[in-house]
């Protein structure tokens, strides 16, 4: 039921976006340079984060997403897959437990410590010495290890890049 109210909100929250004209201005955001050296964003366009991020709460997603690429037709499914993922909880490493505020508490299982951030992007999608995908994300955004990951803008980014070239097929869930 949570989710279902989750999405409902989500929903009109990008409507009313839309409305209001904030989403064109935000999808056609300039791209944003990289520091190759250090693999992360040197500039954010105008976005606002929450200063606390809260468990399941996915109403500041949508701007920031929009803004590394994510086209709005694409939201509504983007925003079930990272609710599923990672609760919208933007720090969060594969096989963690979160608080209500995002805090890692501890982990569960070590099966996924790749799994990286809002998507929860695997290690195979940016490591650069994994044979699938061939370190896609280290290649094109120079981002080989999981820190920068955690960033949401940077999450959205590399998670817009990986769909590019494999669809919707990395968050498949296995029957």
């Amino acid at each position: 039921m949570a989710r279902y109210l989750t999405a409902i909100f989500t929903f009109s929250f990008i409507s009313i976006l839309y409305s209001v004209g904030v989403v064109d201005s935000l999808a056609s955001a300039p791209t944003v340079p990289t520091n190759a050296a250090e693999g992360r964003i040197t500039e954010e366009p105008a976005f606002v984060l929450p200063a606390v991020f809260k468990h399941g709460d996915c109403t500041w997603i949508p701007p920031v997403a929009l803004a590394a690429g994510w086209k709005e037709r694409q939201l509504p499914r983007l925003m079930h897959i990272i609710a599923r993922e990672s609760g919208c909880c933007p720090n969060r490493i594969g096989g963690s437990a979160v608080d209500a505020n995002c805090n890692i508490t501890k982990m569960v299982t070590m099966s996924h410590p790749s799994d990286s951030g809002l998507t929860q992007l695997n290690g195979v999608h940016w490591k650069k010495d994994h044979p699938e995908y061939a370190g896609l994300i280290c290649k094109r955004m120079n981002i080989c290890e999981q820190g920068p990951l955690l960033d949401p803008y940077t999450n959205l980014k590399a998670a817009k890049l990986l769909h590019s070239v494999a669809g919707w097929s990395p968050w498949a869930v296995s029957n």
